[in-house]
């Protein structure tokens, strides 16, 4: 069975737009921890050690940037989409079952996003990838001579 021309045009950019994905996702989860933990973008901060409202936000802000930068991505995804998971269902499944009733439409798509990454890997533009390729082309590049 052969694929449409938009299908193959779609599926060669799929690296891409999968570690676009990524980048995006991590800014936002990472301004998500900075709100909380530094009181930024006109949120309150969170004081030190209040559980568990100030360790997600250290955990946001760090997973957030290994995230958006690309690094151990598979594991920060990880434990961000279980700490969304865990906000959603303390915090929010007690208000109503729907994300849209009980306010808990960021974490359950936060969480769901990460899972994706945990999967899919981090996808194009990150620093793992970069490493990782410099290493092949100069061993590429021993071999040769």
């Amino acid at each position: 069975m052969s694929t449409s021309p938009l299908s193959d045009r779609l599926s060669r950019h799929q690296p891409l737009v999968l570690g676009l994905f990524r980048v995006v996702l991590g800014l936002l989860f990472t301004s998500e921890g900075a709100a909380t933990v530094f009181g930024v973008l006109d949120r309150p901060r969170s004081p030190v050690g209040d559980w568990p409202f100030w360790y997600a936000g250290v955990i946001e802000l760090v997973c957030g940037a290994l995230v958006l930068l690309g690094v151990a991505t598979r594991g920060a995804a990880f434990v961000s989409s279980g700490i969304m998971a865990f906000a959603y269902f303390t915090e929010h499944q007690q208000d109503g079952l729907f994300p849209l009733q009980n306010g808990g439409l960021a974490p359950a798509l936060f969480c769901w996003g990460f899972l994706l990454l945990v999967f899919f890997g981090p996808g194009r533009l990150s620093l793992s990838s970069l490493v990782r390729g410099g290493g092949a082309t100069r061993r590429g590049v021993r071999a040769r001579r």
